[in-house]
């Protein structure tokens, strides 16, 4: 995800998250951060966003003695004699696919391909400046039998699944007009190696990816559904997926919202590669403004989604999460239209997962839920999902903490309105691991931190006051829990928003003033800089 000066820093936290009397439940809502993403995306790279279609060695490109010896020896001696072969080898090729001559054409774009199913370092490159390319991309033009299009399609496939600038050559030489034009062939296994090819090209960047679906990709993309053979629906569902991916920019949504209707049908696929990037892509589409939000709500997508965070692979219910978990990023209408399909029932049991990563979407989904309404924070509380998100918050581990926090600080924040919210939350334990939380480095965390502190103090001076009473319970916990001393030192962090924070909450809830003016314990507010402190009058010492 991109940052966004005007509405997430980081890109699914906002900066003016909070006004002076309650948070705003759009103002809530929290996109993931950009390098929470770059990192899953980094991750998932080699399985999603670029695949070569390897064949096994053995059956094709290991189909004479000698190449059988040199897999024989050791590898490093192996890859130089490859190598040295190959050198050999490539100049006849050359003169062989430029003769005019279909069986030649053939079998050196055969041969072509065969060297680039090699499934340790491909020589690419090597394929690359002996300038190929130009002839592979003529031999998918219309007119050309189907076999010589299937062979150049492919060896141009595993070209553009090798790095950028491996691609860009690709691109750059003219092969996705082709590409998108043999999806309209009448053999399922060219229209399988183009489909394949555009994904490779559409996972390299949202450059390429825009200029795929420029193409007019998506018609014919579309359009290949329609067929039985399964190799072909499941990469089509990749490249789809590749096609609706992607921030900075989102795809134009025009073009890929035509995508709905057949990733409504894809996530009720029995085939568990179909459905793990059926559900990516609509985790895709989700991630983005309202109007896509409710799209993929009108396609009565959500009531899948959640049965399928009770699906047996991880590798299901990790895309699903994530889609449930932008679609409440949305308003409080799209937000309830997951209540009301029972997402709150299944998160239960993933906050539990033995899956760290399904623990902490699970908290970040909750904590966009708890963004909402008065009314849609006591669901969740009615569902028992505050204690295990109180035990995460304690025992998780950070990252997860980290969303375990916000979900307890936006449903604070909501509790205002309802103190007995507030209330229950406390009742819950929530107040140590809070505390605990302002010792860590985060100054996003230390600020929502504080926020909640706040918000319990505020309830706990209503209690004080409900009651007549002289002291206020919820600031005695805090100071018990070792939080007075965390927040007093929070005083000292460099960043303004920490000092302001901290420095109301200790001279409103921990602090009393003397007939001078000056506060007990002889602390003053200092100015050093752009930071602020307190200052030891008096030479005494404190005891914290």
């Amino acid at each position: 995800m991109e940052d966004s000066t005007s509405k997430f820093i980081p890109e699914y936290r906002r900066t003016n998250f909070k006004n002076k009397s309650r948070f705003q439940s759009d103002e809530l809502r929290r996109r993931r951060e950009t390098h929470q993403v770059d990192l899953r995306k980094q991750k998932r790279e080699d399985v999603l966003a670029k695949r070569r279609n390897y064949v096994d060695m053995g059956s094709m490109a290991n189909d004479s003695e000698e190449e059988d010896d040199v897999e024989n020896l050791a590898p490093g001696i192996r890859e130089d004699s490859f190598l040295g072969k190959l050198q050999l080898e490539l100049p006849k090729m050359m003169e062989m696919i430029h003769l005019d001559l279909f069986e030649n054409q053939l079998n050196a774009t055969i041969r072509f391909r065969q060297i680039l199913l090699r499934e340790h370092n491909p020589p690419i490159d090597l394929v690359i400046q002996l300038g190929v390319i130009p002839t592979l991309v003529d031999f998918m033009k219309e007119g050309q039998p189907d076999m010589l299009q299937l062979e150049a399609a492919w060896a141009l496939t595993n070209i553009a699944s090798g790095t950028s600038d491996q691609t860009r050559v690709v691109v750059e030489l003219g092969a996705v007009p082709c590409f998108v034009q043999l999806l309209y062939s009448q053999s399922l296994e060219v229209k399988e190696q183009a489909i394949w090819a555009l994904g490779n090209v559409a996972g390299d960047s949202t450059t390429y990816r825009d200029y795929v679906l420029e193409s007019g990709a998506m018609e014919p993309v579309l359009s290949l559904f329609n067929t039985t053979k399964m190799s072909l629906i499941r990469t089509a569902t990749w490249t789809l997926s590749n096609l609706c991916r992607g921030k900075n920019p989102q795809p134009e949504w025009s073009v890929v919202q035509q995508a709905i209707p057949t990733l409504a049908k894809l996530i009720y696929s029995v085939d568990a590669e179909t459905l793990v990037d059926a559900c990516w892509a609509v985790s895709y589409l989700s991630d983005g403004p309202s109007e896509a939000i409710q799209a993929v709500i009108d396609a009565r997508i959500p009531q899948r989604l959640v049965d399928l965070l009770d699906h047996e692979s991880t590798l299901v219910q990790t895309p699903a999460l994530r889609a449930i978990g932008n679609i409440v990023t949305g308003n409080d209408m799209q937000t309830q239209a997951m209540i009301n399909v029972g997402v709150l029932q299944h998160l239960a049991p993933l906050l539990n997962s033995p899956k760290e990563t399904l623990r902490k979407e699970a908290c970040w989904t909750i904590s966009n839920i708890t963004a909402g309404n008065a009314e849609q924070i006591q669901a969740v509380i009615d569902l028992n999902l505050i204690p295990p998100i109180v035990r995460l918050l304690a025992q998780g581990d950070y990252k997860t903490k980290k969303e375990a926090c916000w979900a307890i600080s936006n449903a604070s924040s909501g509790g205002l309105t309802n103190p007995e919210q507030i209330k229950y939350l406390v009742e819950q334990g929530c107040i140590k691991p809070l505390c605990d939380l302002l010792a860590v480095a985060d100054s996003k965390i230390i600020e929502v931190t504080l926020d909640s502190l706040m918000n319990i103090l505020k309830v706990g001076e209503l209690e004080k006051e409900k009651n007549q009473g002289t002291t206020n319970e919820y600031a005695i916990h805090i100071e018990e829990a070792g939080g007075m001393e965390k927040i007093f030192n929070c005083q000292a962090n460099s960043n303004v928003h920490i000092y302001n924070k901290a420095y109301t909450i200790i001279e409103k809830y921990f602090g009393e003033e003397d007939d001078d003016g000056n506060f007990e314990n002889g602390l003053q507010p200092e100015a050093y800089g752009d930071t602020f402190g307190f200052g030891v009058q008096n030479n005494q010492n404190f005891q914290f």
